[in-house]
């Protein structure tokens, strides 16, 4: 039988790391992967959420408003649509045919902002 509470703690604590490794990316000028680890930190809160609420594993899948329905959590259209403009940052990193120009650093500011909305909207959800 699999421990939901240790599961939780996994993605929780995984999701408060990378989301600090983003913020260094950032700060040191490695755009694309500062937004690819933002996005693996919103996934992993995701998943936590989804073992809290369902009381089962998390499934193997980034998309995070999928992950998001299966967690049973109510969101705002803005909530909405930072983790959709968020999903593009999980694809890039993953398959390099879709690589498109990186944002630029103050756009990556303004992702950062807006996904640092959700992770505390996220973190305080658990």
């Amino acid at each position: 039988m699999v421990d939901i509470g240790k599961q939780v703690s996994y993605w929780k604590e995984n999701a408060e790391e990378d989301w600090a490794v983003a913020q260094q990316l950032l700060e040191n000028g490695r755009i694309r992967h500062g937004l690819f680890f933002a996005h693996l930190a919103l996934e992993k809160m995701l998943k936590a959420l989804v073992c809290k609420n369902t009381g089962d594993l998390a499934p193997r899948i980034h998309n995070l408003n999928r992950l998001i329905d299966l967690a049973g959590v109510v969101s705002s259209s803005v909530q909405t649509d930072i983790l959709a403009e968020m999903n593009a940052f999980h694809i890039e990193g993953r398959y390099p045919e879709t690589l498109t120009k990186p944002p630029t650093g103050e756009e990556a500011i303004r992702y950062m902002k807006r996904a640092e909305e959700a992770f505390r909207w996220l973190t305080n959800l658990l």
